[in-house]
């Protein structure tokens, strides 16, 4: 029983596992669905052919199960299946479990293994995020069941609190796309009738190499795809270098992963970022002095025209094998505007970054408050 006199019971009197498999057609069309971790739910995975499906036999999910993965539960991964994805299809290593709606309400189960109370219970089962949760560990996990009137009372509150949260991540979105129209729109002003320049006429290549030593340490810099930034790497040490070639890599450089610039792993070092290094695969430019700026070129590779550029520079198939050519990329034309405009834009950009920051922020807030609602919801002081 909790504190303010609620009873608590196992899953397993609420819930019971179920399994239906269904054989995959190669001819027809499946709907997948996954979990997302953190307890953050049921979303839709793809849809395929059911040739495209290496497994044949899979299960079928119902609105309102609980759905919950084998390996990733420890990490959140479960979750109520929603109404759009009744009839979608996941693999023996999920497992379905019907709720018994007369004694739980769904809503009220959605929201309490979303509580920290409830994935402590997950974690607890083995040592590892990867040691499995079984069917019966499910069943033996137990969770408050107050009156179904009071069930009731509590979901309408959170879901009224849910639908508030959901607002403010909406405008989130929406403050974020009108922010990258306008910083388009402003773009395409600033590069109108702009004289077309060789890169290497830009913004040359600039290696600058390391002789790493005994008792030295070098913290990597990575890139992230699509546009994402920088990320740091641990610091490898002198035996953890080996053989791999170091370079060093300055604020304000202009840098290119040779194996994933083609998907937007284009960055500009920023002063959090002094005193790392990267291996042979970063590409470090740097723009000549009153001709042209990193963030603009940035901005220019990570558009349309300025990946597709970066595409036709990088042959091969898929991933690795699409390797960015130091000549291919000397000689991509890119538009040079004035530098006054170019610094004009830059300011623009580092504004709606600074507001975008703040909305990130928000965000975060949100997150932080969801696992105290949700106590207080469980407690009976909400």
């Amino acid at each position: 029983m909790t504190a303010n006199g609620w009873a608590t019971v196992p899953l397993g009197e609420v819930i019971s596992h179920r399994k239906e498999f269904v054989r995959i057609s190669d001819e027809r069309d499946y709907t997948r669905c996954r979990v997302q971790l953190g307890a953050r739910g049921i979303v839709l995975r793809d849809r395929v052919v059911g040739f495209d499906i290496k497994t044949k036999d899979q299960q079928v999910c119902r609105a309102g199960e609980l759905l919950v993965a084998e390996i990733d539960a420890k990490v959140g991964g479960f979750g109520i299946v929603p109404d759009e994805l009744d009839g979608a299809i996941v693999s023996s290593h999920y497992f379905l479990f019907t709720i018994d709606r007369t004694r739980i309400n769904p809503r009220f189960l959605d929201h309490y293994i979303r509580t920290p109370e409830f994935q402590d219970q997950v974690r607890a089962r083995g040592s590892t995020n990867y040691a499995a949760i079984r069917p019966h560990h499910v069943l033996a996990y137990t969770a408050p069941l107050p009156v179904r009137e009071m069930q009731d009372r509590l979901v309408a509150k959170l879901d009224a609190l849910a639908g508030k949260i959901g607002q403010a991540r909406d405008h989130k979105g929406e403050i974020e796309r009108e922010a990258g129209a306008m910083l388009n729109s402003a773009f395409v002003r600033v590069i109108e009738g702009a004289p077309l320049r060789k890169m290497r006429e830009v913004a040359p290549l600039v290696r600058r190499p390391v002789e790493t030593r005994m008792g030295e340490e070098y913290p990597e810099l990575g890139i992230r795809s699509f546009g994402k930034g920088t990320f740091h790497k641990p610091a490898l040490d002198y035996l953890g270098v080996g053989t791999k070639r170091l370079y060093r890599i300055e604020p304000g450089d202009l840098l290119f992963s040779n194996v994933f610039a083609w998907e937007g792993a284009i960055a500009v070092a920023q002063a959090a970022d002094e005193g790392r290094f990267g291996s042979h695969r970063f590409i470090t430019c740097v723009p000549e002095e009153e001709v042209a700026t990193a963030e603009f070129l940035c901005f220019y590779f990570l558009t349309d025209e300025g990946l597709r550029k970066i595409g036709e520079a990088s042959p091969g198939g898929a991933g690795r094998n699409r390797t960015l050519g130091l000549a291919k990329l000397e000689e991509i034309e890119i538009p040079v505007p004035e530098y006054g405009k170019q610094v004009w834009f830059n300011n623009l950009q580092a504004k709606t970054h600074e507001m975008l920051a703040a909305q990130d922020d928000l965000e975060a807030e949100l997150d932080a408050m969801v696992p105290s609602i949700l106590d207080k919801a469980f407690k009976g002081e909400l």
